[in-house]
């Protein structure tokens, strides 16, 4: 029934409908876990760490590589090394963009 009153609304039909509560309950319960799946997606989504490259920030970021480098050394915003090659966490450049200090190491 849930998909019926779905197509209803989508189709804008101007129309009275005599409904029966469970219906209506189904259908809410309907809408509620679709909201709940996508909310869901965005959390795991953001919470995934993800790792770039001292330019990339700079790039994403508009913030100087020498800057970085200083926060490094300062250990304000530390790199994570990979075969070599350094790396912020996405989540760290983050948390220095909106508060001014990194959270969590």
């Amino acid at each position: 029934m849930s998909a019926d009153i779905q197509e209803l609304i989508k189709n804008g039909a101007d129309v009275s409908v005599t409904i029966k509560t469970t219906d209506l309950i189904n259908f809410a319960d309907y809408l509620i876990s679709r909201k709940v799946k996508a909310l869901e997606e965005v959390v795991i989504n953001d919470k995934a760490e993800s790792y770039m490259t001292p330019r990339q920030v700079s790039e994403k970021y508009n913030v100087n590589l020498s800057t970085l480098w200083r926060w490094n050394k300062k250990g304000y915003l530390t790199t994570i090394e990979f075969g070599g090659s350094r790396r912020y966490r996405t989540s760290a450049v983050k948390a220095i963009l909106n508060s001014g200090k990194e959270k969590a190491k």
